[in-house]
């Protein structure tokens, strides 16, 4: 692959300038090789690999040799991911193990820090710091996991808080002092003593879930006044190169492609980098996509059969079973049929002793208007439908109520009244009759800025949420947008005040906008035994089982509805692919705690 340099972005250097400038990144020293860093206060050291907890970085220009960077590469640990970063001749170590490493398909970009000055933009809603608590540990991995990175204990993280080559800062929400982006930053002077003074970033991730702009560009300026304010040269980042987003906000901050390669080993965790894609694998959804990566790391073979639709045929040990993301042979049409129909998915679960709305059908205004009056609140929905398409919630008014039924006919024929319970919205996703997930859902609402109405803030967190999910998330402006608005007094065109959060709808489905927030570990027992109690109920192999609650923490609920395809995906930090796959294939479940026990000896 033919790479372009610009000379502009090594502040006016010529090619032939930087390649001299990139020979004498090869160090020569009296030191032995290092794990974790520490200080360099003598000449350069040797055979330099820094730990990361997701894997080691190795400094290839500190190696005297390829074959010695091979060797090291060769070491790396299962679910780990080892990066040798500055490999001078790619071309030659690759030859020497065409079967074990590979080129890593990404660009690397410098901001010399000479010429860099800081943005006069500051974080609303959001303040960026150093990692400081193992709280902020846990909360880094869940954002590695949300983004599909390799997870580091949150000892590795407390153990290196006061490192002085490797830097955390995370970015933490002021009115929750909720942890919503994380980046890593390594110091190559301290940690090698560097004579090129270099930095480097590595492990920028926002939570897909925030809905405050600008985060990531937050965390790279305070990373690089950081190092600039410690007297570093420049810093260095590796990016695929197909990551549009990123590279955009690179080249923003004055980021410019430099030649220099990474090479990995050819591991699962690296699979899709090296390895011929599946066929039409980029148009599944993120709800299949996960699915079909957890099962070619274990070893499942994988057959698209359908992309657009997010069908796939998984087979193993001779076992073959279709699914439909989620939704596999093992779910019986019977299962399917109940969930399929809300009226009918009540009455069985009602059965089974679950608390269930009041609810009748919007056939009968003057019952549909009695209704009303005495639960004073109430929700219209389609009897049969899916990702809250046509669901209307918190009804006051009859007329709204007979507008929220037509948009509903329009899903389905038969349409369905409830009262409103108020509270939040609960999934527990149910697996073999067992709880693997549990997520708050929390609909979308916006953050004024006191000079943007509110349509443009809509359009703008749309984006933002449609780039977090791969564009399964997305806020519509309709009827129920602007109804919600009018509720409190507001219309698209209203500015709301520097700081004030405005409801932009009561539904809290992903699709239409929604965030999901994990309470596995808070949720109340009495919750998680209603829903495992239901999904036996329905005789259901999967499920995601909606309540509206009080609190999480709380035994009060309400059931809503049972989904017969449940999205796995933004249940992160839960292995909720992990256990679909167990349950489809329990034979597969040695091959990962085999792994898991390597690792633990190893």
């Amino acid at each position: 692959m033919t790479k372009t340099v610009s000379t502009r972005g090594n502040g006016g250097r010529s090619e032939g300038a930087l390649d001299h400038r990139l020979k004498r990144l090869r160090l020569h020293s009296m030191k032995g090789p290092i794990e974790g860093g520490g200080d360099a206060e003598d000449a350069a050291r040797k055979s330099v690999v820094l730990d990361c907890g997701w894997g080691r970085l190795i400094f290839a220009q500190t190696f005297t040799s390829n074959e010695e960077i091979v060797d090291v590469l060769r070491q790396e640990q299962q679910d780990q991911r080892d990066i040798a970063f500055y490999v001078r001749d790619p071309h030659i170590l690759l030859s020497l193990a065409p079967q074990e490493a590979f080129l890593d398909p990404s660009h690397t970009y410098r901001l010399d820090l000479s010429t860099y000055r800081a943005g006069r933009r500051r974080p609303k809603g959001f303040f960026i710091r150093r990692l400081a608590s193992e709280a902020d540990a846990r909360a880094v991995n869940a954002i590695y996991a949300s983004r599909g990175m390799v997870p580091v204990s949150p000892d590795f993280f407390w153990a290196k808080r006061d490192s002085r080559s490797l830097t955390y800062f995370v970015a933490e929400e002021e009115a929750t002092g909720k942890i919503i982006g994380t980046v890593t930053g390594v110091d190559h002077h301290r940690l090698f003593n560097d004579p090129e003074r270099g930095s480097s970033l590595w492990c920028l991730a926002v939570d897909p879930q925030s809905r405050h702009p600008g985060i990531g560009e937050m965390l790279v300026r305070r990373l690089c006044e950081y190092f600039q304010a410690r007297g570093a040269a420049y810093v260095d980042l590796s990016v695929l190169h197909d990551n549009e987003l990123a590279i955009g906000l690179y080249e923003k901050l004055g980021f410019e492609r430099i030649p220099v390669f990474a090479v990995k080993r050819k591991n699962p965790i690296n699979e899709k980098l090296f390895a011929s894609p599946l066929e039409e694998y980029d148009a599944l959804n993120p709800y299949a996509r996960i699915i079909v990566n957890e099962a070619r790391r274990r070893g499942v073979h994988a057959e698209i059969t359908d992309a657009a639709g997010g069908f796939f045929r998984l087979t193993y040990g001779g076992r073959s079973i279709h699914c439909r993301e989620s939704l596999s042979e093992m779910t019986s049409g019977v299962a399917v049929s109940i969930c399929d129909d809300k009226a009918v998915t009540r009455r069985v679960v009602s059965a089974a002793g679950l608390n269930v709305p009041e609810q009748i059908t919007a056939d009968d205004e003057t019952a549909l208007g009695e209704f009303l009056v005495r639960h004073q609140s109430v929700v219209v929905k389609p009897a049969r439908g899916e990702q809250g398409r046509g669901v209307s919630v918190g009804l006051t008014e009859m007329e709204d109520v007979q507008r929220a039924v037509a948009t509903a006919r329009e899903i389905s024929d038969r349409v369905l009244v409830e009262s409103c319970f108020d509270g939040e919205d609960l999934r527990l996703v149910v697996i073999d009759h067992k709880l693997v997930a549990a997520a708050v859902r929390r609909p979308p609402y916006v953050v004024g800025d006191g000079q943007t109405d509110l349509k443009k803030l809509i359009e703008q967190q749309s984006r933002r949420r449609a780039a977090a999910t791969a564009g399964e998330s997305t806020i519509p402006i309709d009827e129920e947008t602007r109804r919600c608005l009018a509720a409190s007094g507001k219309t698209l065109e209203t500015v709301p005040a520097a700081g004030e959060e405005v409801l932009v709808r009561k539904t809290a489905n992903l699709h239409t906008g929604g965030s999901i927030h994990d309470v596995t570990d808070i949720v109340h027992p009495k919750l998680v035994e209603a829903a495992c109690r239901a999904s036996q109920a329905i005789d259901i192999p999967v499920t995601g089982i909606d309540f509206m609650i009080k609190s999480p923490s709380q035994p009060d609920y309400v059931f809503i509805e049972a989904n017969e395809r449940p999205g796995l995906a933004n249940h992160e930090p839960q292995p909720t692919a992990e256990r679909f796959i167990d349950l489809l294939f329990p034979l597969s479940r040695a091959r990962r705690f085999q792994d898991a026990s390597t690792k633990a000896i190893a």
